[in-house]
């Protein structure tokens, strides 16, 4: 067995990178090393009882639940991990964990969810959306940001191979950090979910409540055309959210994966209004046969097939997609639940594990300094 470390963000809520991670560990059981532990969230998952080491900033009150906070801290505390024990380290990264600290003999390989999004491609909505695109405090942020810029682009020379979640993604690392990446498509539970005997009249969007997700568009959108909406999930953005969503929206917040399972079965259409890296989500709609109707960039574009499965806009602001959701009133029932299913079954876990475990080894396999 190789002795191996898995790095992660942090583990403080179940999401899609917690679902990439749960079959890494699979795969290549070892120690986890991550900068926040919840273990209160984690209670009852299959996180409770495995090796776990944490970073000293889990040692700061209150700092898992305002982790990111502590932004300007993480590359410095994930360059503390001693990782000298293990030949084998994977790292599953979307902000800084494949910066850390490894040695000429050590096999790291990365499988990059993303580049950190806030530093490279959304500095400018972050700034507005946060009200610091100007003044003192403007400047410090960008400042810290610069600072990032430059160890993250450093810190990407300490990984052997990168893997991206999506062909999109492996443009952004040969961008940001010049490198190539092989694409294995994250793993989706597509058994869980089915296609409902019969349709309700809501549509229904799913996700953290944050600036870059553009929660806001789809209320927008369904105001206008006075369309029932349900929006699952929670986040910071949760009560200016509440503020602008007219009669017809529901909020539900977090719930069990049952009951989403439930609303997505029954649900008309999704609604997907962010630019994503590649949109589990969106995989999970179509598996319960759901077209899908989502912003027309990023890995949506490799998991959604125009008039087939969904229906794109491609201009993200609230005119182009309702225009799309008129279109698609005009036209549902062109949509084949069946076919739509049938395209989601391309990204099951099973495919995800294969196609990894056959990179990981061959790899180790190549490597000289065992």
């Amino acid at each position: 067995m190789i002795r191996t470390a898995i790095i992660h963000e942090w583990l403080v809520t179940l999401a899609g990178a917690e679902s990439v991670l749960k079959s890494i560990y699979k795969l290549y059981p070892g120690t986890i090393y991550t900068l926040f532990h919840d273990r209160k969230q984690m209670k009852n998952t299959e996180w409770e009882n495995v090796p776990i080491k944490t970073s000293t900033l889990q040692k700061i009150p209150f700092s898992r639940n305002h982790h990111r906070f502590f932004l300007p801290f993480f590359p410095m505390s994930v360059e503390q991990f001693d990782l000298r024990e293990h030949k084998l380290i994977i790292s599953s990264s979307y902000a800084v964990a494949k910066g850390v600290l490894n040695s000429s003999d050590q096999l790291h390989i990365c499988y990059c969810h993303s580049p950190m999004r806030y530093i490279w491609d959304l500095t400018f909505e972050y700034l507005e959306a946060a009200g610091i695109s100007q003044g003192i405090k403007s400047l410090i942020v960008r400042s810290i940001f610069h600072y990032i810029r430059i160890w993250d682009l450093i810190s990407s020379n300490r990984v052997n191979e990168f893997i991206a979640n999506s062909e999109y993604i492996a443009h952004r690392i040969q961008k940001c950090y010049n490198r190539k990446a092989k694409v294995i498509y994250p793993p989706v539970d597509v058994e869980r979910f089915r296609i409902g005997n019969h349709k309700d009249n809501y549509f229904i969007t799913i996700s953290r409540l944050v600036s870059y997700k553009r929660i806001d568009l789809t209320i927008k959108a369904c105001n206008k055309l006075k369309l029932p909406l349900v929006v699952v999930g929670d986040g910071p953005d949760m009560k200016n959210l509440k503020k602008i969503a007219g009669p017809t929206i529901t909020f539900t917040g977090y719930l069990p994966a049952y009951e989403v399972e439930t609303l997505l079965s029954n649900a008309r259409a999704f609604i997907f209004s962010a630019e994503e890296d590649f949109g589990i989500v969106n995989v999970e709609a179509q598996a319960s046969g759901l077209p899908v109707l989502a912003y027309g960039r990023g890995g949506t574009l490799e998991t959604v097939i125009e008039n087939k499965t969904g229906l794109f806009f491609h201009k993200q602001n609230t005119e182009n997609l309702i225009e799309v959701i008129k279109k698609f009133i005009k036209t549902e029932d062109t949509f084949d639940p069946e076919q739509i299913r049938k395209n989601a079954q391309r990204f099951p876990r099973s495919r995800f594990e294969k196609e990894f475990k056959e990179f990981v080894d061959k790899t180790w396999e190549r490597f000289p300094y065992k």
